[in-house]
């Protein structure tokens, strides 16, 4: 759920969608489902794992390698799915206010 809603109790709005469309993406691009038993490393917040992992590569082009779900076997370009978790981790951003609305989550993905 979304931070402002869970927490504050405010209504639901369209960035409570937006946040839930990014923890979504993120859950189909890493593989990793609440409902499963996972590591220690991915319990928590699933877009701060992102985020870490991403920062601890320093920039490297393979630093998605490590947040892709290893069933996808490598079988994918590396810079094109930056994209996705680059609009995934900007719909799941804590502050409401920093999330694309729904209508223009897309431009994201040229940022």
């Amino acid at each position: 759920m979304a931070p402002e809603w869970l927490f504050l109790n405010h209504p639901i709005t369209s960035k409570v969608d937006v946040y839930s469309y990014g923890v979504v993406m993120l859950e189909m691009i890493t593989g990793w489902s609440p409902a499963c038993d996972q590591s220690a490393e991915l319990k928590g917040r699933l877009d701060r794992w992102v985020k870490e992992k991403m920062i601890a590569a320093g920039g490297k082009d393979d630093w998605n390698k490590e947040v892709v779900d290893v069933t996808v076997d490598g079988k994918y370009d590396t810079r094109k799915m930056e994209i996705p978790i680059k609009v995934a981790l900007r719909c799941s951003e804590e502050d409401k206010d920093a999330r694309p609305s729904m209508s223009k989550w897309w431009i994201h993905c040229y940022i």
